[in-house]
């Protein structure tokens, strides 16, 4: 079993930034990748970004890539999410998930979950 706990959401005005952490205990030594998803009320949960958790290689989706940046702290066993230039379109709830296989991108590719953290982008 792994654990994960999110941290770090809030509000933030559009072109703001927020960072949000994802710390992860357990059986964390199969760990493939580590990733970040989002969803608003209605629509599927959406990958938003990745990271291999041996390698560091990490993917994100076009909507937020050059804007966003996933990093992790081995030692910690953490996962973090800086968010840059956020618009109001990034409001969501955001989830860190954990998992050992591929592809990245999918969900069903991840195993454990967390509780989510609310994100809110004012316009």
């Amino acid at each position: 079993q792994v654990q994960l706990v999110e941290s770090g959401g809030g509000l933030v005005q559009a072109g703001g930034s927020l960072r949000l952490s994802c710390a992860a205990s357990g059986r964390t030594f199969s760990t493939y990748a580590m990733g970040w998803f989002r969803q608003t009320p209605g629509k599927e949960r959406e990958f938003v970004a990745a990271i291999i958790w041996s390698g560091g290689n990490t993917g994100y989706a076009d909507s937020v890539k050059g804007r966003f940046t996933i990093s992790k702290d081995n030692a910690k066993n953490a996962v973090y999410l800086q968010m840059n230039s956020l618009k109001p379109e990034d409001t969501a709830v955001y989830y860190c998930a954990s998992g050992r296989r591929m592809p990245v991108v999918r969900m069903s590719s991840y195993e454990y979950w967390g509780q989510g953290t609310q994100v809110t982008v004012s316009s």
